[in-house]
């Protein structure tokens, strides 16, 4: 421990090591164990001058009159109290006297003044607002935001479609022995899918059975997050934003796509299937293999893309007022996610596969809606694919940001390959007799026509079409988003998990194609060997 203090010593005063020479001040002590509390953790080290480094080492009396002072401190002007370890170093002067602080459990922790204060670099801070004091008792499991109420808002005001599509995937097997599966499941009312569940059981009753309506009859913040049909109405900040920037550069005033406030509006199914049409079409196609009319598939591969989408939206942090930020620059995409990594977690923590959810209640249920599986295997299995990532866990301003990198083995081959996001072309086909992809019917329209304000989002088709389309399984809607690129067969039953028979293509490719959610890039041959099936979106 010697050898340590006296690295630490010569390096200075950091994060996690504060000097003190003396104690001359309770109220200041107690300030700098509130702060090591509420962070991570740390030690002050008695005996050295903070302002020079250098050593002014205690006699023995004094270091049983620090050893007393700091347990006092710790258990009466610090609330709640803590437990501190200390110990002695002896020095050639003297001794100095080291005070170990553990990160708290009780956040968030302050002094005999009321007053919260957390490190911030060398030094401290005071800490006001509530967002952060929120985050601080959510990490420490005193307080769970997405089991809290949401004032004013009903059953009506959530999205029946999707309470039902949640339904049939959570009690999947339940309704297959009642025989609601197929069409039956979908001509049946949602009051016949719940009492078909529980007998005797609405909407309502099944839903404050499953704990999205607390016992004062209040909505939950995971149920308006889930099923809301403006959930924005009550959570304007629990949304996306989603910009394409003409550039490499945040400050860029040109930008080849943006998705409007209005189109994001929604419940987090909404918003998923949102981004990513947004990702599909404004991210390039890479031809595979050496047919030179292959589409191909998304330079950033389509699965990382749905996992980093899907851990932004269910693991943001509910506390800070701040939206998802997506933005897709001409070298990057990057995934900027509300909240550091909470409880403690760290980068290699979560590439190793990981698993602490900060929303407990919302990730456990969001799996029968979004297409993830919920074990903390996501981010290894993005990782598992052919990308160049990087993480940044950023305390200070409180936001995780995945950086995934448009170069090396995703950059886009401009030889036979590259789909324009050319905003200023005379045409809107990708630029050079050899870049048409597949003849006159998969030229690339520009960006700046109606594209980004068309509805194309599967999510909103669901919720606002009043024609009447089939309800979609979890895996169903899947593939629908898979396919806004053109896939094989042996692609989409790779997705899946799944061998190549029969049931299986009419379960997933067949009805979907019947139901106008999937279309053949080559109708007119429909057994043809290069046969691919493209997701259908509206004019």
């Amino acid at each position: 421990m010697m050898d340590d203090i006296l690295k630490q010593i010569k390096a200075g005063e950091v994060s996690g090591v504060q000097f003190k020479e003396r104690i001359l001040d309770k109220y200041d002590i107690a300030c700098e164990l509130v702060a090591f509390s509420n962070s991570h953790g740390g030690k002050l080290v008695i005996g050295i001058k903070d302002k020079t480094g250098g050593i002014n080492a205690m006699s023995y009396s004094e270091v049983q009159e620090t050893t007393n002072l700091l347990s006092d401190i710790a258990s009466e002007n610090v609330v709640p109290s803590i437990l501190i370890k200390i110990d002695t170093v002896e020095v050639e002067e003297g001794n100095l006297v080291v005070a170990t602080v553990k990160e708290g459990l009780n956040k968030p922790y302050h002094d005999n003044k009321g007053i919260v204060w957390v490190k911030n670099g060398a030094d401290k801070r005071k800490v006001f607002d509530n967002a952060e004091l929120a985050e601080m008792m959510t990490d420490c499991g005193s307080f769970a935001p997405d089991e809290a109420g949401v004032r004013d808002a009903t059953v009506n005001d959530l999205d029946a479609t999707t309470i039902k599509l949640f339904l049939g995937n959570r009690f999947e097997r339940v309704l297959e022995k009642k025989g609601l599966t197929g069409d039956a499941f979908n001509e049946a009312s949602l009051d016949m899918i719940c009492s078909a569940i529980a007998k005797g059981h609405d909407c309502e009753k099944i839903l404050r059975n499953l704990r999205f309506i607390r016992p004062d009859g209040t909505l939950t913040v995971a149920a308006m997050l889930l099923f809301g049909k403006y959930t924005q109405r009550w959570m304007p900040m629990m949304t996306a934003k989603c910009i394409c920037f003409a550039g490499n550069s945040v400050g860029s005033k040109v930008f080849r796509d943006k998705v409007n406030d209005a189109d994001m509006e929604g419940n987090l199914l909404h918003q998923y299937d949102t981004i990513m049409d947004f990702f599909t079409r404004n991210l390039h196609n890479v031809q595979v293999g050496d047919e030179f009319n292959s589409m191909g598939k998304l330079e950033i591969p389509y699965t990382s893309l749905v996992e980093f989408t899907v851990n932004s939206l269910v693991h943001r942090s509910l506390n800070m007022k701040a939206p998802v930020r997506i933005f897709i620059f001409d070298n990057r995409v990057e995934i900027h996610s509300p909240g550091a990594l909470p409880n403690g977690l760290t980068i290699d923590d979560i590439k190793a596969g990981t698993s602490m959810p900060r929303n407990m209640f919302l990730f456990n249920n969001a799996i029968y809606l979004l297409p993830y599986t919920g074990v903390g295997s996501g981010i290894t299995r993005a990782l598992d694919e052919d990308i160049n990532v990087t993480f940044m866990n950023n305390d200070k301003a409180q936001e995780f940001v995945i950086t995934v990198w448009r170069g090396g083995s995703n950059q886009v081959e401009e030889k036979s390959n590259q789909v324009g996001n050319q905003v200023h072309g005379r045409s809107n086909q990708v630029e050079g007799k050899s870049n048409q992809v597949e003849g006159k019917s998969n030229q690339v329209e520009d960006l700046d026509t109606g594209l980004r304000h068309s509805n194309t989002n599967l999510g909103t088709q669901l919720r606002h079409s009043d024609t009447k389309k089939m309800s979609l399984s979890n895996k169903q809607r899947d593939i629908v988003n898979f396919c806004s690129v053109p896939r094989t067969t042996a692609e989409i039953m790779e997705r899946l998990g799944l061998s190549n028979q029969t049931k299986n293509r009419e379960r997933y490719i067949t009805s979907l194609v019947a139901a106008g959610y999937l279309q053949m890039t080559n109708p007119e041959n429909p057994t043809a060997s290069n046969q691919k099936y493209k997701k259908v979106t509206t004019k």
